[in-house]
């Protein structure tokens, strides 16, 4: 049996940490290692403990889960966050997920979708709910504007919008009909022309420039 995902808490409220923490208990294949009330402790934590997932708050006192994702992705990149907010934080999610985050969930999430989205940052994967992606939109106003020319090509786009979806890999290799290899080397192109280095950022600058919904 591999060992369970070690994870880290990071948010100010006490009782979202006690509910969490009652909440993967129930998990066989997840421990919680650690819990933090602000962004620098999580760091702190993070750095001392070596969790393989954060659940990262945003709006905490001090430094905040931003600073936080950005801190861990500099000193700690192995290390895998995913977001915790609520629907008022759209704005601060896309900087969370360009910050270098793996995904986000809404405080009042399911069990079953926490631990998806957790094994899959676990895996190195992302996950980004198409409705949720709707959401980021609406609180988008204008998209930004292009530095220059830059087109996606269709099969490049198909995976970015599996990314998006939470695909693995795997995942999107067997549904297009290509293979792995093939799928990676369609990403590090979509890496390059966004100038991003992680699925979450592309994601994010995708987002941003109204590619997915």
């Amino acid at each position: 049996m591999p060992d369970p995902i070690r994870l880290l808490i990071a948010d100010d409220h006490l009782i979202v940490r006690e509910g969490l923490r009652l909440i993967l208990e129930t998990a066989e294949d997840m421990t919680l290692v650690g819990e933090a009330a602000d962004g620098a402790e999580a760091v702190r934590l993070a750095s001392q403990l070596q969790p393989d997932v954060v659940l990262m708050d945003l709006r905490m006192p001090g430094m905040d889960g931003l600073t936080a994702i950005e801190r861990l992705r500099d000193t700690h990149p192995h290390i895998a966050v995913v977001i915790l907010t609520t629907y008022n934080e759209d704005e601060l999610m896309v900087r969370g997920l360009q910050a270098g985050a793996r995904g986000y969930l809404l405080k009042d999430t399911g069990r079953e979708t926490l631990f998806h989205a957790i094994r899959a940052a676990a895996r190195g994967e992302m996950l980004l709910k198409p409705e949720i992606v709707a959401k980021v939109l609406a609180h988008t106003a204008t998209p930004p504007a292009l530095s220059g020319p830059l087109e996606l090509t269709e099969r490049e786009r198909e995976v970015l919008e599996a990314v998006a979806q939470g695909e693995r890999s795997k995942e999107i290799a067997a549904r297009l009909h290509i293979t792995e290899r093939t799928v990676k080397a369609h990403l590090t192109s979509i890496y390059n022309k966004l100038g991003v280095d992680s699925r979450a950022a592309a994601v994010a600058e995708a987002i941003q420039r109204r590619w997915l919904g």
